[in-house]
C-alpha cells in the first residue's frame, strides 16, 4: 500500500525556516520531519511513498538523490583515468520514493488528484508532511478495513486550532469544519486511509481537501475516525519545532519507535 505525503505548501507560519527550504524538509534531530514521518510508516512495513511536492520541490528531489550516498561507506577511485565508485556498506531503508511536482499554488485536494496516476485503483494512506504521531498504523488500517467506508482520519484531542471533527458514538464523523477559537475537541491529525473512490470527490487544483471533499464525505456517511489517545504534534511554528527538538534531545520522542 502506498503512502501519500503532502509536502507542497509554502509553510508561511514557520517562515523563519521555510524561507530556505520546504517545511517538510526542516530538520528536527538532524533529519527532515518528512523523514521522521516516513520512518514511522516504515516501522509498520509501509515503504512505498508518493510525495506531493510544490514549493522548492527541487530540494526534496535533491535530498533523496543524495540519500543513498550520504548513508553509505564508499570508495572513490580515480586511477587509470577512471571515476569508479565502490559501495561497501549502506544504511538506507528499503524505500521507493516518488517525488511529484504537484504545482506551486495547488491546494491540498488538487495535489492528491495530481498523483492519481501513481496510485492506480488501490487504497492508499495519506498524511501531512509536517506532523508526527505514535499512532499504530497497523491498527489504523485494520479499523479502516472493518467499516467499509471511503475514508478514515486519525483524530486526536488537542487544545489547538486545527480542523475540528464531531464524532458520533459509532465513530462516524458527523461534521467536519475548519479551525476556529474552540479548544478541547477532536481534531484532524492526518494519518488517513483512503479508498481510490476519493479521487471522484476532487475537482481540480483549486479543491481544498479539508473543505468540499471531506464535507461531502460526511454528508454521505463515508468518513470515519480512528481515535488516537497517544502523541501527536504538528510543526507549524518555530515554537513547535523546538518542542520536537527538545523531545528528541531528552530521548522522550514518542513517535520514534524504530
Amino acid at each position: 500500500m502506498k503512502v501519500v505525503l503532502l509536502a507542497g505548501g509554502f509553510g508561511t507560519r514557520i517562515y523563519e525556516e521555510s524561507e530556505y527550504c520546504p517545511k517538510p524538509m526542516i530538520e528536527v534531530g538532524g533529519k527532515p520531519i518528512l523523514w521522521h514521518i516516513m520512518k514511522s510508516y516504515s516501522h509498520y512495513g509501509f515503504n512505498d511513498f508518493v510525495i506531493c511536492a510544490g514549493y522548492k520541490q527541487y530540494m526534496i528531489k535533491e535530498w533523496f538523490a543524495d540519500y543513498f550516498l550520504h548513508n553509505s561507506d564508499i570508495t572513490f577511485s580515480f586511477k587509470n583515468g577512471k571515476n569508479e565508485m565502490t559501495v561497501h556498506d549502506q544504511r538506507c531503508e528499503p524505500w521507493d520514493v516518488t517525488v511529484v511536482d504537484t504545482g506551486l499554488n495547488t491546494m491540498t485536494g488538487g495535489r492528491i488528484k495530481r498523483i492519481q496516476k501513481y496510485i492506480g485503483d488501490e487504497p492508499f494512506m495519506m498524511t501531512y508532511g509536517d506532523g508526527v504521531c505514535d499512532v499504530d498504523i497497523s491498527k489504523l488500517l485494520e479499523f479502516h478495513k472493518s467499516h467499509g467506508k471511503i475514508a478514515t482520519i486519525t483524530a486526536v484531542i488537542q487544545k489547538q486550532q486545527k480542523g475540528v471533527v464531531n464524532i458520533g458514538p459509532d465513530y462516524a464523523v458527523k461534521s467536519f469544519r475548519e479551525k476556529n477559537g474552540m479548544d478541547g475537541l477532536p481534531i484532524n491529525a492526518g494519518f488517513m486511509v483512503l479508498e481510490p473512490a476519493i479521487f471522484d470527490y476532487i475537482d481540480d487544483d483549486s479543491t481544498i481537501f479539508e473543505q468540499g471533499p471531506m464535507e461531502r464525505l460526511v454528508q454521505e456517511g463515508q468518513l470515519m475516525s480512528y481515535m488516537h489517545k497517544g502523541f501527536w504534534q504538528c510543526m507549524d511554528t518555530v515554537i513547535e519545532k523546538n518542542t520536537l527538538e527538545n523531545l528528541i534531545e531528552s530521548n522522550n520522542a514518542p513517535w520514534i519507535k524504530w
